[in-house]
């Protein structure tokens, strides 16, 4: 087995997330910076130099990205090639493999020869990790953005879909986050005083808002700016979502806000429950089966779980950890199953 410790990164087109695993496998530290990689190159420099500062050095260093498909890049494969540059001229003295799902780990020139292969593979590194310590298993990784609803069966992965376009027509990727998911893509109206009333399709609010005024938006999840650049507080939440609804937020309680954002949040639940009762169908998964959380929007991965009848496993439970990492390893879990992936050998 490989010794020495390794750092794993995981590119994100909002975040940039970074896990640092010893010697033995045990997660020492986990980071996860704000990187809006859409408005340029200069910010990903910039939260990967402060990723390193956290990290320290490591002799070995394993990377999975989903940053290729944003819309600063022309393709995903100048974006793959861009960040694939990027990140080993950054970490140029040091060994770097890129994963590639099923192809295991690739070096800097096999990886922008072959861009679908590392392309969005996140995910693939996450559920690899899942079925190796829990060979049954339904994935529900709910982050700030985007949803991976994985089966793991017999000790192998179960998904259908391999890239974006296939996962989604799977119900393997699911387009929505507790952070940044506009409020105007879950509904289309929405019950208030007493009447249905038809949500504007502007970007005024987020689901940050909802599960902030609904207090279960975890500490340190919402790491960009609010819709309208405003403060993160209850009141700056509610005023948001009332102008969803052409409202001042004075106009009612805060009572009714918060009754309104858990209407929201239970719309969320229902679409998520309804793909996952889809896909759980599909596998036809052991009745002892769990479903592994993860990412910041785990709690209602929790909730899907009591909805199921199933048992809910913390994906940091999965791996040794440090003192007091283990919330942040579930909410940068590709970042630690990349690190783990490379120190287990695939590398």
């Amino acid at each position: 087995m490989p010794d020495g410790a390794v750092i794993g990164w995981d590119l994100g087109g909002a975040h940039l997330k970074a896990a640092r695993l010893d010697a033995s496998g045990r997660v020492l530290d986990v980071v996860q910076v704000a990187c809006p990689l859409w408005q340029g190159m200069h910010h990903f420099h910039s939260a990967v130099d402060l990723a390193s500062r956290a990290m320290g050095s490591a002799p070995r260093h394993a990377v999975t990205m989903t940053g290729e498909m944003v819309d600063l890049f022309a393709n995903r494969r100048e974006g793959v090639s861009s960040l694939v540059a990027a990140i080993s001229e950054r970490l140029a003295d040091r060994v770097v493999h890129f994963y590639a799902g099923e192809r295991g780990f690739l070096d800097a020139a096999a990886a922008i020869r072959d861009p679908a292969a590392v392309a969005s593979a996140n995910w693939m590194a996450t559920a690899a990790l899942v079925a190796a310590r829990q060979p049954s298993a339904f994935l529900i990784d709910i982050g700030s953005t985007t949803t991976d609803l994985i089966p793991v069966h017999a000790g192998r992965v179960q998904a259908r879909g391999s890239d974006d376009a296939s996962r989604l027509v799977a119900g393997e990727l699911v387009y929505t986050g507790v952070v940044r998911t506009p409020l105007m893509a879950l509904v289309q109206r929405v019950p208030f005083a007493g009447q249905w009333t038809p949500l504007m399709a502007e970007y005024f609010a987020t689901t940050a808002d909802v599960y902030r005024l609904l207090q279960r938006l975890p500490e340190d999840a919402d790491q960009h700016p609010a819709a309208d650049g405003g403060e993160k507080t209850v009141e700056a939440s509610a005023r948001r979502l009332a102008r969803m609804l052409g409202r001042d937020f004075d106009v009612a309680m805060l009572a009714d806000w918060q009754q309104l954002a858990g209407w929201l949040a239970q719309v969320q639940l229902r679409r998520l429950g309804h793909t996952v009762a889809a896909l759980w169908s599909r596998e036809q998964l052991p009745g002892d089966a769990p479903v592994v959380a993860a990412g910041v929007g785990r709690f209602l991965a929790a909730d899907l779980a009591a909805r199921q009848g199933r048992r809910c496993v913390d994906f940091g439970s999965l791996v040794p950890c440090g003192p007091g990492v283990n919330g942040r390893v579930s909410d940068c879990a590709p970042a630690v199953a990349v690190a783990w992936l490379a120190r287990d050998g695939t590398a």
